[in-house]
């Protein structure tokens, strides 16, 4: 039936295409307050008050590396402008998933259609600083960067601080990269390689050399170690991390038939992301996944075997808990999973910097056990 509903859509009307009008959405609203911009300027810095920034980024997915990220930046910006002269607040898509973190900081519920309400929040604040790594990129979501580019476009249209720091840039949709020439030009990236300041260079965007946040981030080593004996590690054995992803369900893209079964029926539940926001399925996907477990499951095992290594199996982001249980079962030997969505950032960045040896799929895994 849903099958068929498409068609008929498809025949009458035409393809829908939520991720164009996302991005024609929040293009017409950052144009609207350049307009505005003349008659009405909205929050403007004065010297001796507090300097007002809000972040944009990833918050309230349990991603370890988006949220240790934006802690650090949290701690250097109070450390640079004082506790009394910083006035930080945060978007997160799910306050439950965020309470306990980003402390002191202001959070504000981001709803699934944002163009409107970045256009109102940023108004009301002196700059923004876009925090999410995967920053410029169609990889995963083209709405994650037009939330980017609509965060950054809106406070320079505005003559606001717009930075993005620590982020990258990679393959971007031609619509998509229209954007952040037209939009981020005004804006300054503080990039995490030299490949994605040449990309952005290239589109007319200022850079600076950078980093990722997430390398200076410090952690209590003693909670990863209880963490691991509570897990069944003896402390003697070798400590091997293993994080495992699903990299071929990528990118999210709107579907609003999808949507419709997911709300109406429940179909479609392993793959929904969010909203109207689907993982890409298809059988191949879910062969060539069973494929990267299996040689993942095989490496480890081998491993296991010559070096007697206790395994535990990490999923840094709440959506790796898919992987992660699947991968398990392969294992010769019982491993305990540890998921994001189960232990908060400090117990995940902990237990890696714990770990005799990481091997992962995830760049944040990598660098937060450094």
């Amino acid at each position: 039936m849903l099958g068929r509903l498409r068609e008929l859509i498809r025949e009458n009307v035409g393809p829908i295409d939520t991720d164009l009008a996302l991005q024609a959405s929040m293009a017409g609203l950052i144009e609207a307050a350049a307009t505005r911009y003349a008659v009405d300027p909205g929050a403007r810095w004065t010297p001796g008050e507090p300097l007002r920034l809000l972040f944009v980024g990833y918050a309230g997915s349990r991603n370890t590396g988006a949220d240790v990220r934006v802690e650090e930046m949290v701690r250097q910006f109070r450390h640079l402008l004082g506790d009394d002269l910083a006035e930080l607040s945060i978007l997160t898509i799910d306050p439950a998933r965020t309470r306990n973190y980003f402390r002191t900081v202001r959070q504000l519920t981001l709803p699934p259609v944002f163009p409107k309400y970045l256009f109102d929040a940023v108004h009301q604040q002196h700059g923004v600083i876009a925090c999410e790594g995967s920053m410029f990129k169609s990889k995963f979501a083209n709405a994650l960067t037009t939330l980017m580019i609509g965060g950054l476009g809106l406070a320079a249209a505005e003559n606001k601080v717009a930075v993005a720091y620590g982020g990258e840039a990679g393959r971007m949709d031609p619509s998509v990269e229209a954007m952040v020439r037209r939009y981020c030009r005004d804006a300054l990236v503080i990039p995490r390689n030299v490949e994605s300041e040449q990309i952005l260079g290239r589109l007319g965007v200022t850079t600076r050399p950078g980093t990722d946040t997430a390398w200076t981030y410090e952690v209590d080593p003693a909670i990863g170690r209880a963490t691991l004996e509570r897990l069944g590690w003896d402390g003697r054995a070798p400590v091997l991390s293993v994080c495992p992803i699903n990299p071929f369900w990528w990118p999210v893209k709107p579907d609003l038939l999808k949507g419709a079964g997911w709300a109406l029926a429940g179909a479609f539940e392993r793959e929904h992301y969010r909203s109207v926001y689907f993982h890409s399925s298809s059988a191949e996907i879910r062969r060539s996944q069973d494929r990267y477990l299996s040689a993942l499951a095989g490496g480890v095992n081998a491993f296991v075997e010559r070096t007697g290594a206790f395994v535990v199996v990490v999923g840094m982001e709440m959506l790796d808990r898919y992987a992660a249980e699947a991968l398990e079962p392969k294992l010769h030997r019982r491993a305990p999973l540890l998921v994001s969505d189960d232990h908060d950032h400090d117990v995940m960045v902990s237990v890696l910097r714990n770990s005799s040896y990481v091997l992962s799929s995830r760049y944040h895994a990598l660098v937060c056990s450094m």
